[in-house]
């Protein structure tokens, strides 16, 4: 029987090449705007505000609880997630929500003034 394809489309952790010793892979998530990966550290993770509303907030810490989708942080791929109506689908949740709150917080925050993510050598989040 001949191979599906399917294995040739995913990748494993020897595609990425060799890992020094000591060091570890970092995350890769998929941006919901323009669907490049990037590390966990290069985006943004949105998620729908505790309050119901259907608000959309960023997560600067990346610890709200609740499904959360990725950005890079960029006004076009905010654009891009908007016109693809990329959000409720990532978010499973139904339409319509507002971004509003992510496209405030793209205006007035540059990527320095993102907190990283690790604070430790081991990449511990503690």
């Amino acid at each position: 029987m001949p191979a599906t394809g399917l294995a040739d489309r995913r990748s494993t952790a020897s595609d990425a090449g060799p890992v020094p010793s000591g060091a570890r892979a970092e995350p890769e998530r998929t941006c919901v705007g323009c669907r490049r990966r990037g590390s966990r550290s290069s985006l943004l993770r949105v998620v729908v505000a505790p309050d119901e509303a259907g608000n959309l907030l960023v997560d600067v810490r990346r610890r709200l609880p609740g499904r959360g989708a990725w950005l890079h942080e960029s006004p076009a791929c905010l654009e891009l997630a908007e016109k693809r109506r990329a959000w409720s689908r990532a978010l499973r949740r139904p339409a319509p929500l507002d971004a509003s709150g992510v496209r405030s917080f793209l205006d007035t925050c540059s990527p320095e003034d993102v907190v990283p993510t690790t604070t430790d050598e081991s990449g511990s989040n503690s």
